[in-house]
């Protein structure tokens, strides 16, 4: 993080974010979630990665014109395909014999049975149920129209956190292994489910572990 104290966090909202996402999060009093980005494609935005048996996960929302310069906040999600069943399919098949499934299962079914019709209502109701689970009380808003620049306390971690390249820069982020379902090797940075439920009410103090002041 930059040396100059920040209070106020603006990053883009991610479909079932990673641990980097939540552990950046924590470090801010309020969190400011980009809605008058155009929606950027082959990002966290509508995907997301879990570990499987045999291999890492990639979870892809479909959506409406994508390719289109939208609002990502106007962005609709395709459902000409049952994408929804293939994913609680697989998250369930990856998770359904850890520790804290059946305890938090239910939420994320749930909120993905709803079909909502905008991604950004999706991955906000998604975001909501992980705070939630781990216990994290913070001030969010969403913009009210897109800055370039910005005031001063604002950190602005907008593409930071990017499957494509997971830059590093302005975050200071190493991950803390724990136990995961498969593997030998631990695999980091995946979507928070694997490790709320692998490690359950554990979770929000390996977040905090992971953040490198």
């Amino acid at each position: 993080m930059e040396e100059q104290a920040k209070s106020t966090l603006l990053i883009d909202l991610q479909y079932l974010p990673c641990t980097k996402f939540f552990s950046t999060l924590l470090q801010f009093d309020e969190i400011i979630l980009e809605s008058h980005e155009h929606y950027v494609k082959q990002s966290y935005r509508n995907r997301c990665y879990i570990l499987g048996a045999n291999k890492v996960e990639m979870l892809i929302v479909p959506v409406l014109d994508g390719n289109k310069k939208i609002l990502v906040k106007d962005i609709q999600i395709d459902y000409q395909q049952k994408w929804y069943e293939i994913h609680w399919r697989t998250i369930k098949a990856a998770y359904g014999k850890s520790p804290f499934f059946e305890f938090f299962g239910d939420y994320f079914q749930k909120t993905l049975q709803k079909k909502p019709h905008f991604l950004w209502d999706l991955n906000y109701e998604l975001l909501t149920i992980c705070l939630k689970l781990l216990q994290i009380n913070k001030t969010i808003r969403l913009t009210e129209n897109y800055n370039k620049e910005l005031k001063s306390g604002v950190f602005d971690a907008r593409g930071l956190i990017n499957p494509k390249k997971d830059s590093e820069t302005g975050i200071y982020y190493q991950s803390i292994a724990y136990q995961q379902n498969f593997g030998s090797e631990f695999v980091p940075n995946l979507s928070m489910i694997d490790l709320l439920f692998c490690r359950g009410n554990q979770s929000l103090g390996i977040l905090k572990k992971s953040f490198i002041k």
